[in-house]
């Protein structure tokens, strides 16, 4: 076996049902058993189960939880035991979020409103980057894991490589931070933002709360410091750094110009669609959304509802499944569903949901077909990105039953405590 990449740190000892399921497990996974159900009593100490099965297993590990609360008590867990590996807590970025909706029994349309947490978007970006640059990752994530996120190839293409010595100039650098979307600033740096001050550039890395001091002598970097941003402190003097851009949704010129030719092109498409069927008000109101956004994208490169272009922007076919959290994971991995019997329904129906709400906006000629490609994976297309799973519920559902290889119970707690007699 490779070299352990997992070290799991505790205070206690596997006990009670647990070492009879962590072996189970383990020989499952070893045999090339595909879905496997861990069926643990609650108390019985699950967790702490899987945690030695992923030190053992040495995998990067994607954990899914059907809720963000669980997400984040899981993602505390993971920490604890695992204090050197690389855990990231990955949920959906949106405080508030309404989607754009129609409704054509009271003719009322809906834009969508969203506010994003900007912690948690540092945070989804610490995920991608540490699932580009370590081995030892374990993601816990909601059913957000399914939704689009942009072109792991594109996100790590265009990322920065500053080492002391590079022949790179203060004003090609922030240019350079400009073309990967950081903003600039004067006033406090948050995380995807930077300033100059004299002959150095301070810039906030989109996935952390430090910042690195870049000083330059003679069109060369000179000094490259690691610098608390509160205390001013240096925390360390580093020789060379990654910079990944401040957005997942990365493109090139060339697509861009591209994306506008197919846009084009599927709106002319669109208009003899309803200029045949008569629907002359729907054929009125995609032309004038559609040449609206074009032309804001042209001029700024960006407009509202850009998400509902994406596969234009991202070179897929109609239908194809967009890029995911799971498309960052470069290798075989393992896979968690925690509390199975509640987030394999929720993966299930997520894709349904959101078809209806887009198939209305596309009839009644509030959106291009191709909006109907930006959406969440199927679940037949999420069975196919992932590799071995394991389903971890106290009541684990039919599916779960039906799909497994095997079942392994875990019902005896380490604590050697039993549920109280009911008379």
């Amino acid at each position: 076996m490779k070299n352990k990449v997992f070290k799991l740190k505790s205070d206690y000892k596997p006990d009670g049902d647990q070492p009879k399921a962590i072996s189970q497990l383990l020989e499952g996974l070893e045999k090339g058993m595909k879905k496997q159900t861990l069926l643990g009593a609650t108390g019985t100490g699950k967790t702490f189960t899987i945690a030695n099965v992923i030190e053992e297993w040495n995998k990067p590990t994607l954990v899914i939880a059907h809720n963000k609360t669980l997400a984040a008590q899981l993602a505390q867990e993971f920490r604890e035991f695992f204090p050197d590996a690389a855990v990231h807590y990955f949920v959906s970025y949106y405080d508030y979020y309404q989607p754009e909706a129609y409704m054509p029994v009271t003719d009322t349309y809906i834009e969508k409103d969203a506010q994003i947490n900007k912690e948690i978007d540092r945070l989804r970006h610490a995920t991608t980057q540490s699932l580009l640059s370590r081995p030892d990752v374990i993601i816990v994530a909601s059913v957000s894991c399914i939704y689009g996120l942009g072109s792991p190839e594109e996100y790590e293409k265009v990322n920065l490589k500053l080492e002391i010595g590079s022949k790179i100039g203060r004003t090609d650098l922030m240019r350079r931070l400009l073309g990967v979307h950081f903003e600039r600033t004067n006033a406090d740096l948050n995380p995807g933002t930077f300033r100059s001050i004299g002959d150095r550039v301070e810039v906030m890395p989109i996935s952390e709360t430090f910042v690195y001091q870049i000083e330059f002598l003679n069109s060369k970097i000179s000094k490259i410091l690691r610098v608390d941003p509160v205390s001013a402190h240096v925390l360390k003097e580093e020789t060379g750094i990654f910079l990944f851009p401040a957005k997942h949704f990365i493109t090139d010129k060339e697509m861009v110009a591209s994306a506008v030719k197919n846009i084009k092109l599927e709106l002319t498409q669109q208009l003899k669609k309803f200029d045949k069927e008569g629907k002359l008000l729907e054929s009125e109101r995609i032309k004038r959304r559609t040449n609206y956004d074009l032309a804001m994208i042209k001029e700024v490169g960006y407009c509202n509802g850009i998400e509902n272009y994406s596969r234009h922007f991202s070179g897929k076919k109609e239908g194809e499944a967009p890029d995911t959290l799971l498309s960052y994971f470069k290798n075989d991995f393992l896979t968690i569903i925690d509390e199975s019997h509640v987030t394999l329904p929720q993966l299930g129906g997520m894709y349904a949901g959101d078809a209806s709400r887009k198939k209305t906006l596309v009839d009644f000629g509030f959106r291009l077909p191709s909006a109907k490609d930006n959406r969440p994976l199927k679940y037949d297309e999420f069975e196919k990105r992932i590799g071995d799973v394991i389903y971890v519920s106290a009541t684990p559902g039919e599916q779960e039953r039906s799909l497994s290889n095997q079942i392994v119970e875990q019902i005896i707690r380490p604590t050697g405590l039993i549920d109280p007699e009911i008379l």
